[in-house]
């Protein structure tokens, strides 16, 4: 198969009809709306440390290369630091500076600060099996000489697909497995069918949570992104950040992002608001697709008892059981999300360390965490909140 690999320093460069035509699974994150929003936000690019290169991979027949097909992507960022990833590599940064060996920069292919799976690879839907390896191998060893070029010490795909983590592993990547806490739908007809799976302590525990929520608010209620006010979006912003300063974290969306995103990608998106007195006091941003709904940042301006479950998990849970969505993601770690309905799935990654002293240790510690890992796990869905045979697992684990 004759192709041709370029190279785009942005997004803008790229025509956003071909880009999103790709596959990308049930994930928008890697959608040109969302990329090209943290591109304007400056949530990403040289001074934020996500040096983007857009590797795209056209047929070879005739005319120049933005006038051929687009049959597969991938998106990578050269990096100077390892935060905003979350699938944490400290350790080795520190092992590799203790040794002498510089770990930066890096080379990352990922959707920036966003802990959701989703294709890496992204491949047009309509190439058989035949093309769609020919086109993954060329992104693949386009990966690998954007690497050479810069001079990056270590390569990182994260939060791959099981499929694409097993293709990287024949392409000499080592696997790495994590978790979140994932729902999934088994075809509950409503939000009382999901609670009657569960022990009856668990299920009284969440009525209990969603009652005294409620009863402190007037209600709750998704808002398309294009219906969104400057009230609703300026609450976007200001709740997100608040809930990074409170807790410590680090604010990788910079003013403009929200702004630019629903000017982007509107559709996308989901804002989950809760209001008194006509007043909005809380909310919750989501990303739907016809195949899962994402919840990522939560933020009020009163602190209400078991607000947070409700904005974040519950509505979210109720709203894939109306709208049919078989997966809800709602962010990384928290195990109280076990006790919620969300069970254990498993993450997975891939990486490569250029020197061969440091790979061969990371590739180690890699074989011995995936064990711990996979008895966690195990620990994990045996305290679950499912009542019935069979429903303590996820089914991510089943399909893997």
């Amino acid at each position: 198969m004759d192709l041709t690999l370029t190279e785009r320093r942005s997004i803008e460069g790229v025509n956003s009809a071909s880009w999103n035509a790709l596959d990308h699974a049930p994930s928008p994150f890697l959608e040109w709306g969302f990329l090209r929003a943290l591109e304007l936000s400056g949530s990403v690019g040289v001074a934020a440390g996500w040096d983007p290169h857009y590797l795209l991979v056209h047929g070879a027949q005739g005319g120049s290369p933005d006038q051929r097909g687009l049959l597969g992507a991938v998106a990578a960022y050269v990096k100077d630091h390892s935060y905003g990833e979350y699938i944490f590599d400290f350790h080795w940064a520190r092992a590799s500076t203790r040794a002498g060996i510089p770990y930066y920069p890096k080379l990352v292919i990922a959707a920036p600060a966003t802990p959701a799976t989703g294709r890496r690879i992204l491949l047009h839907p309509d190439l058989d099996e035949a093309g769609r390896d020919a086109v993954a191998q060329r992104l693949i060893a386009g990966v690998r000489e954007l690497a050479d070029e810069r001079d990056c010490g270590s390569i990182h795909w994260l939060f791959v697909t099981p499929d694409e983590r097993e293709r990287l592993v024949a392409a000499d990547f080592a696997a790495r497995s994590s978790y979140q806490f994932h729902w999934h739908n088994r075809g509950y007809e409503d939000f009382d069918g999901f609670l009657a799976e569960l022990t009856s302590r668990k299920r009284k525990q969440i009525r209990k949570e969603r009652r005294r929520a409620r009863a402190a608010i007037d209600g709750v209620r998704f808002v398309p992104g294009p219906e969104l006010d400057a009230t609703q979006r300026a609450a976007l912003d200001r709740f997100y950040r608040r809930t990074t300063n409170l807790y410590g974290g680090r604010q990788y969306l910079r003013p403009g992002f929200f702004e630019a995103l629903l000017e982007l990608a509107p559709e996308r998106v989901r804002f989950l608001e809760a209001t008194r007195a006509s007043d909005l006091i809380a909310g919750a941003l989501f990303f739907e697709t016809e195949h899962g709904l994402y919840g990522r940042y939560w933020g009020c301006d009163e602190e209400i008892e078991f607000l947070h479950f409700e904005a974040a998990y519950y509505a979210g849970v109720e709203r894939c059981i109306e709208r049919g969505l078989p997966l809800f993601e709602a962010g990384a770690q928290g195990e109280h999300k076990l006790l919620r309905g969300f069970l254990p799935a498993a993450c997975h990654s891939a990486h490569w360390l250029r020197h061969p002293g440091l790979d061969r240790g990371v590739r180690e510690f890699l074989r011995e965490e995936a064990v711990a890992v996979a008895h966690h796990i195990d620990q994990l869905e045996g305290y679950g909140p499912y009542r019935s045979e069979g429903l303590g697992r996820s089914p991510s684990r089943e399909t893997d």
